[in-house]
């Protein structure tokens, strides 16, 4: 994905880098451009007597939305001021990967932003080549669809057609997440960015739910929540448990896989009682659960507690807190850990 002004800022690095980084970011070029061509303001697709009704009252309440993230919430709105229709479901297709015997995330170096936990193609075709790639190195490998993505400020994103279909809780909690990047970003640790940009989400749609007087609604954002966050307590300590598996002595690398199975498939088996009607549909396609696929949530959901917890010492003071997060890019993992009270961790 293109993190930075224009095309020509890319010339120079794409010119050291290899065949294969070449073509990534030629498609990524290609994408963004896409993105760009097909773009047009709201108000443009609003005044479209073409463009379905279902839209034009989403493009509707992203307005309301993007209203309110400027003047309770104190993010920047510079983006989805626009519509684009790709007519496809996912803008980019995401590869993440892992050691077979390992929690580590494989990570991929970007200019401006540093390493991240993944790689993303506007084709799925590409993304799975890299997968297959990645598979024959010995990698667990996990692709998925991308509904939204953020390019941190760096361009003014649209509407995209792609995620349109949320409910209005979960379009605010998109709008409000892609936009908390825009406002603090630290390059190259994408666990922290994305526990702050969730934590700062979630808190900004029971503020929004709030100041529209909907109860109802908060509470079914309440109730939806905690039973995502039974699934992740559950996934995160999978991994813990992973990790101890991993740690132990084996008389085969099969010995080693069926350890690794035996702690997925108690993963499974505890998910039978919880709700399948949550974000992460841990229940489908069972026999794709690996490293690289428990690491997307690790990524997204480590860290949010200690976010939280440090809003509240702030006394729900957003500008205090955002500040707050912003001085932590002066430090090392270790000491962002610190202060959140989260183990480092080092994968």
């Amino acid at each position: 994905m293109i993190k930075t002004r224009n095309w020509f800022a890319l010339l120079p690095l794409l010119c050291l880098c290899a065949c294969s980084t070449v073509q990534f970011y030629t498609q990524a070029i290609s994408g963004q451009a896409e993105i760009w061509r097909k773009s047009r303001p709201n108000d443009v697709a609003l005044a479209d007597p073409s463009v379905a009704e279902k839209v034009k009252q989403r493009l509707r309440l992203i307005e309301e939305l993007r209203a309110f993230a400027a003047s309770d919430l104190h993010l920047p709105t510079k983006s989805f001021g626009k519509y684009c229709d790709l007519k496809r479901p996912y803008v980019v297709w995401v590869v993440y990967a892992a050691p077979e015997f390992s929690t580590e995330s494989k990570k991929w170096w970007y200019p401006l932003v540093g390493s991240l936990k993944y790689r993303g193609f506007f084709d799925e075709k590409d993304a799975r080549q890299e997968m297959e790639k990645l598979k024959k190195k010995g990698y667990d490998v996990f692709i998925g669809g991308v509904e939204a993505y953020s390019t941190l400020g760096y361009l003014a994103d649209p509407v995209l057609n792609t995620f349109l279909h949320r409910t209005d809780a979960e379009l605010a909690e998109l709008i409000f997440h892609e936009l908390t990047h825009a406002k603090v970003f630290i390059p190259g640790d994408t666990d922290f960015n994305e526990a702050f940009a969730t934590a700062n989400a979630e808190d900004g749609v029971r503020r929004w739910l709030h100041s529209k007087g909907d109860g109802r609604g908060l509470r079914e954002f309440e109730a939806n929540l905690e039973k995502n966050r039974e699934v992740v307590r559950l996934m995160l300590g999978t991994r813990e448990k992973l990790k101890a598996a991993y740690a132990g002595t084996y008389p085969s690398v099969e010995a080693e896989r069926q350890a690794k199975q035996r702690v997925f498939d108690g993963m499974l088996k505890e998910a039978r009682a919880i709700s399948p009607h949550v974000r992460f549909h841990i229940h489908h396609a069972p026999k794709t659960w690996n490293n690289a696929r428990l690491n997307t949530v690790a990524t997204y959901y480590t860290m949010v507690t200690g976010f939280e917890r440090l809003l509240k010492e702030k006394g729900g003071d957003l500008e205090a807190f955002h500040h707050e997060v912003a001085s932590m890019r002066k430090l090392n993992n270790e000491q962002r850990m610190k202060i959140l009270g989260t183990p480092a961790n080092h994968d």
